[in-house]
C-alpha cells in the first residue's frame, strides 16, 4: 500500500503540478501586493484629493456600502492578467516543453474539423462522409 502511494507521489505529473501550485501561490501574494500597494493608490490619486477611490457614490455620501469602486475592479482585472501571465509563462510553457520531450502533446491545437452544409454543425472530422447530427451525406473535399 505504501509503495503504491510512493509511486503515485513520485510520478512526474504530480510533482510538476505540486511545484506549479507552490509557485502560483507565491506569485499570487506578490501580484496581490503589487495591485494593492502600487496600482490602487495610483488609481485613487487619479480621482483626486480626499476620495475613497475611483468610483461612484450611489447612496448617502460617505457610506462605503453604497460606493461602487471602479478602481478596485480595475485593480482586480490587472491582478488577474498579471497572475495568468505568470502561470502561463512559468508553469504552462515549461510543462509543455517537458511533455514534448516525453513525446506527449498537451494543450495542443484542436483536430481539424469541417462544417455540415445542411445542419451547420461545425465539429465534424475532416474525413467524415456522413453528418453525425443530421445524417446527411457530406460532399467530398476537393
Amino acid at each position: 500500500m505504501l509503495k503504491g502511494f510512493k509511486n503515485f507521489l513520485t510520478r512526474g505529473d504530480v510533482v510538476v503540478v505540486a511545484i506549479g501550485l507552490i509557485v502560483a501561490l507565491a506569485f499570487s501574494t506578490l501580484v496581490s501586493s503589487l495591485t494593492t500597494d502600487v496600482i490602487k493608490p495610483i488609481i485613487a490619486r487619479a480621482q483626486g484629493k480626499g476620495t475613497v477611490g475611483l468610483g461612484v457614490q450611489l447612496g448617502q455620501a460617505g457610506n462605503p456600502a453604497t460606493f461602487v469602486n471602479f478602481g478596485a475592479f480595475v485593480s482586480a482585472v490587472i491582478y488577474f492578467v498579471i497572475f495568468m501571465a505568470v502561470v502561463y509563462f512559468l508553469i504552462v510553457l515549461p510543462y509543455k516543453a517537458v511533455q514534448k520531450r516525453r513525446g506527449v502533446t498537451v494543450f495542443g491545437d484542436p483536430a481539424p474539423a469541417k462544417t455540415c452544409p445542411f445542419c451547420l454543425s461545425d465539429d465534424l472530422p475532416v474525413a467524415a462522409t456522413k453528418c453525425k447530427y443530421c445524417g446527411s451525406d457530406q460532399p467530398a473535399d476537393t
